[in-house]
């Protein structure tokens, strides 16, 4: 106990074709850049899944009323929401007032400016990047609700099913 073997004169020499070999300078990988890649990826998922299905998302069609969309994202300066093939689209500069749903009753609205819009073909939907419209209905509201969004899905966990304790028995 307490020995410790010198390997310095072995590694020195170069007639050992085995340690010889071992001389090259081993590549070192820095994981905590993908690791926080895929941390990020996978908040940005939980983040789309919290819009999707924690709030309803609707836009303001005239002389049709309200039509159901899916927010994809939402930053400051705006939100990409998804529709239907079959419900049509909006053009790029077109002005669209939206409504937030936080319940069934309850909403706040705004008004976007579309700036891009994608074709999706193979998931049948049409997807509209667009930026909040500045001084107009809400705007402080709906900064604080993207800050909301924000804070919350730094720290969004996805439920695998935990065990909840029921009141009864």
């Amino acid at each position: 106990m307490g020995k410790l073997i010198d390997l310095t004169a072995r590694l020195n020499n170069k007639k050992d074709s085995k340690i010889a070999g071992m001389k090259k300078k081993a590549e070192v990988f820095d994981l905590v850049e993908p690791r926080q890649a895929i941390l990020q990826d996978e908040r940005r998922e939980l983040r789309r899944t919290i819009l999707t299905e924690f709030v309803g998302a609707f836009v303001v069609v005239p002389e049709r009323g309200l039509l159901r969309v899916s927010l994809y994202d939402i930053s400051d300066d705006g939100l990409a929401f998804e529709m239907d093939l079959e419900q049509g689209s909006y053009q790029e500069h077109e002005r669209v007032a939206m409504r937030i749903y936080l319940n069934h009753k309850t909403y706040f609205e705004f008004v976007v400016q579309v700036k891009w819009r994608e074709l999706q073909e193979q998931q049948g939907i049409i997807r509209h990047g667009t930026m909040f419209v500045k001084n107009t209905v809400n705007d402080v509201a709906l900064k604080h609700f993207v800050k909301f969004i924000e804070a919350v899905s730094v720290n969004l966990r996805a439920d695998d099913g935990d065990l909840q304790i029921s009141n009864g028995s």
